[in-house]
């Protein structure tokens, strides 16, 4: 049965990571437009894939006709980040049911990880209720930008002229942010930033991201960790 106090509080939780991330939603919308997609199939990619910048490094890609497998692994670099978030929300999914962590791993966002985390931290067990709560509000705000992204992209001849795209890292810097309080969370931000810094420059987008992921991981695993209670001061 539906706990409707509990969903209505997943929802809430999802407005504001869901308006914050709406400029990127439009952004997307007026980007796969520019890029030769019809506003249906722009609709469909954002309903059917779901993955925030993955979308918008795929689209840029068709757009320039590159070989379908540099496509697949620029996307899966990107995406690599994913793994190490269900990793880390397996504690907390096993508590669903096998349906309720297929739907639940579909919705698994940045933000939705993000707050996932932050509530059991907090001390309050994310149930599943909360969980699709959240995941709704979020997947019906930015599927509506979208919408509105491509419906208007046609009316705009060079939609990353705007400079919308700056909005990604101060997105991802946010939530990174969330996080400040964690136990040695600064030497390996230090670390992750340098990494994907030195990735760019040498390797190049969108590999960066991958590699800055790895040397947090590293960092992280060979440190020991901080008694219970005790983490970096923000």
């Amino acid at each position: 049965m539906v706990d409707a106090p509990d969903f209505l509080t997943g929802m809430r939780s999802g407005v504001v990571p869901a308006l914050s991330a709406a400029p990127f939603g439009v952004l997307f919308g007026a980007v796969a437009v520019a890029q030769g997609q019809s506003v249906a199939e722009t609709a469909l990619m954002s309903l059917t894939i779901f993955a925030g910048a993955s979308q918008l490094v795929g689209v840029e890609l068709f757009g320039q006709h590159v070989a379908a497998w540099i496509i697949v692994a620029s996307i899966l670099a990107v995406n690599f980040r994913h793994v190490l978030y269900s990793a880390a929300v397996t504690p907390i999914l096993s508590r669903f049911s096998s349906a309720e962590r297929l739907a639940s791993f579909f919705f698994l966002t940045d933000p939705q990880f993000a707050e996932t985390l932050k509530r059991e931290d907090a001390g309050t067990p994310v149930t599943f209720t909360w969980y699709i709560g959240m995941a709704i509000c979020f997947y019906a705000i930015w599927n509506v930008m979208t919408l509105i992204g491509a419906t208007l992209g046609g009316f705009i001849e060079n939609p990353e002229a705007l400079g919308l795209d700056v909005l990604l890292p101060i997105y991802f810097l946010n939530i990174v942010i969330g996080f400040r309080r964690r136990a040695n969370y600064l030497p390996v931000v230090v670390v992750s930033a340098i990494g994907s810094v030195v990735a760019f420059i040498t390797i190049g987008s969108p590999w960066h991201v991958s590699v800055g992921a790895f040397a947090g991981i590293l960092l992280a695993a060979a440190l020991p960790p901080r008694p219970a209670g005790k983490a970096d001061k923000p």
